[in-house]
């Protein structure tokens, strides 16, 4: 793998003290205004990993590497760097708190839909679902941080601000899970109209009525429609008890941009006392569901359940999660996939919404919610490869891996990005838009998540091949020329038809590729899948060394206690380690092997000459 993620991510995390402070003081915002969302990818570039990779841990002061050290030395020293975030997470929490409780405003990231237009101040206040994700996996790395450096000896004082954090997160993490459990939606609607037509003609490959479509995806979807009457608290029941007593109905289900318009409150969370009023149209949108699940995710990590983050409050809401977690990602594995194995509706690119919208930006979020799927499912290995060639297709498409044209509509994947309509923000002001513009971070991921879910070692080096070719795009996407250098997104650097660069960071980009390094790090420790070549490979070179080894012992003079009978001991040694590590790591099995097998040969050399010498 090219990427080498320790070295690029203590660099990015130079660059991000380095622009985050200007004396001692912490600089909130980049591109854009700060807001809810930015601060929190501002804060994760650095706390994320360092609470979910044991290399780059922050709350254990006496284990902290040199180089970390080194590269966060404007924050102090390793007692003081863990206090530092302390203060900034506090700072955090309380400028988004307000009389009403915690707040997950979209503020600057809102956009007006027309040129010219702006949101209100009231509409800027507006909580939305990317907000809630982001605290969520931001609350959970501060209770990590929390757990962690409470082990520590520390003056009363910081002992005192580390439960007053802890506190205070443990409160928006619990308002942040009835967000996302309010913005939780099912769009039901007959065959015949104009969402049916839409999801029937995007499911629909082999030119069949629309009918026995209809009956065969309703027919797979049977289950997940039963389930549907299990989900509870936070939503509007009415919907799904409409789903299950009419079987014709076809329906879509995952996350809408903000809370509901209909969402009723959450009754299991009494300590969130005053739940806002929706106003998102009730109905999913790919990239907030896909947004809403990575967050929902963290809540069922290992690092979670261990460290026990979740108290019995946040522990009843994440129940309530997971049901919808699963049942979104097994509805999109079924669509994406459904009807003739020769040919998924996910292969006919560009991917079409059931508003009529079509993006390979949106097939890139089918794929992160079918690898969602396959993580928790199980995958056949005949789908994988198959996933593969779709991912290289959008790498070409959205000229990631191959050369822009000039006047490239595909440019605008990347900048200003894919623009969502968000049904219901202009009761208040304007219609407003949401950009997305992480096509290139969104492939990285699906890339690795993919290399890391094959057992095939051929198809995950062609991926990580490809995970290289990918990176090597977004690395030249680095601002370099302004005191912001080394954090991103400078598309300009990329694509020779832009003209104006961008020398201002991107907490949403930049954020997005601090979770590439995290995925690319834990795809290098997890254990490389066994390839039969191979392995047929060692074993035949330690069976040759274990006959030629066996030989020498019965020319070897067994009293003689000199140098080559010390040989021949370490020898055994080493032999007997490559066997038991052949299944696991064949190819250092025979880097051990080779080296047995040249000092035998020195030695059969002496031997021979020496018998010539005597001769």
């Amino acid at each position: 793998m090219r990427i080498q993620p320790r070295e690029e991510l203590l660099n990015l995390w130079r660059s991000v003290v380095k622009v985050s402070l200007d004396g001692d003081k912490w600089q909130w915002g980049g591109r854009y205004e700060r807001n809810s969302i930015s601060d929190a990818e501002q804060l994760l570039c650095i706390i994320y990993p360092a609470t979910v990779l044991p290399y780059f841990r922050l709350d254990q002061p006496d284990e902290t590497a040199d180089d970390i050290l080194e590269v966060l030395r404007p924050l102090g020293d390793e007692l003081d760097i863990p206090q530092r975030l302390i203060e900034l997470l506090i700072e955090h929490i309380e400028y988004y708190t307000d009389s009403d409780g915690p707040s997950f405003s979209g503020g600057s990231y809102f956009k007006g839909a027309k040129d010219g237009t702006e949101p209100t101040p009231k509409q800027m206040r507006v909580d939305v679902v990317d907000s809630y994700s982001m605290a969520v996996s931001l609350m959970l790395s501060t209770l990590s941080l929390v757990r962690g450096f409470g082990n520590t000896l520390m003056n009363p004082e910081v002992e005192r601000r580390l439960r007053h954090l802890e506190r205070i997160a443990n409160v928006r993490l619990t308002a942040a899970l009835v967000g996302l459990l309010r913005s939780f939606v099912i769009n039901v609607f007959t065959p015949d109209s104009d969402e049916g037509r839409a999801l029937l003609g995007t499911v629909n490959r082999t030119n069949r009525s629309n009918r026995q479509v209809a009956e065969e995806l309703r027919s797979s979807l049977q289950e997940i429609r039963a389930s549907l009457g299990d989900v509870t608290f936070g939503f509007r029941q009415q919907r799904a008890a409409e789903l299950i007593e009419n079987r014709n109905r076809l329906f879509e289900i995952g996350w809408t941009w903000g809370i509901a318009e209909d969402a009723p409150e959450v009754e299991i969370a009494p300590s969130v006392t005053n739940q806002r009023t929706g106003v998102a149209e009730s109905a999913p949108f790919l990239y907030f569901t896909v947004n809403a699940l990575d967050g929902i995710a963290d809540l069922f990590s290992g690092r979670t359940t261990v460290l026990g983050l979740l108290n019995e409050e946040q522990q009843r809401l994440a129940g309530a999660l997971k049901l919808r977690w699963e049942l979104t990602q097994r509805y999109w594995g079924t669509i994406a996939t459904f009807g003739d194995s020769r040919r998924w509706p996910l292969e006919d690119l560009p991917w079409r919404t059931t508003d009529d919208r079509e993006s390979d930006h949106f097939s890139l979020l089918i794929i992160s919610l079918v690898l969602q799927d396959q993580e928790v499912r199980g995958t056949s290995t005949m789908e994988l490869p198959r996933l593969g060639e779709i991912l290289m297709k959008l790498g070409e498409r959205g000229r990631v891996t191959s050369r822009a044209t000039r006047d490239d509509a595909a440019v605008g994947y990347h900048t200003p990005g894919t623009e969502i309509q968000l049904g219901g923000s202009g009761g208040d002001g304007p219609d407003l838009i949401w950009r997305l513009n992480d096509f290139s971070p969104l492939l990285l991921k699906n890339v690795l998540r993919l290399a890391k879910l094959s057992r095939d070692a051929d198809l995950r080096e062609d991926l990580v091949q490809a995970a290289d070719e990918i990176w090597d795009h977004i690395f030249r996407r680095r601002i370099q020329h302004s005191v912001h250098a080394g954090l991103w997104d400078d598309a300009a650097n990329v694509f020779e038809g832009l003209d104006k660069h961008n020398d201002r960071p991107s907490w949403y980009y930049t954020e997005r590729i601090v979770e590439c390094i995290v995925m690319a790090i834990n795809l290098i420790r997890d254990p490389l899948p066994r390839s039969s070549s191979i392995h047929a490979y060692a074993r035949g070179i330690l069976s040759e060394t274990d006959n030629l080894f066996d030989l020498e012992l019965l020319e070897a003079n067994v009293v003689d206690r000199g140098a080559l009978r010390a040989q021949l001991e370490e020898a055994r040694l080493n032999l007997n380690h490559a066997h038991e590590i052949a299944s696991l790591r064949p190819a250092t099995a025979v880097g051990i092997a080779m080296e047995i097998l040249r000092m035998l040969e020195k030695v059969g050399v002496a031997r021979q000459n020496a018998a010539e010498g005597t001769g």
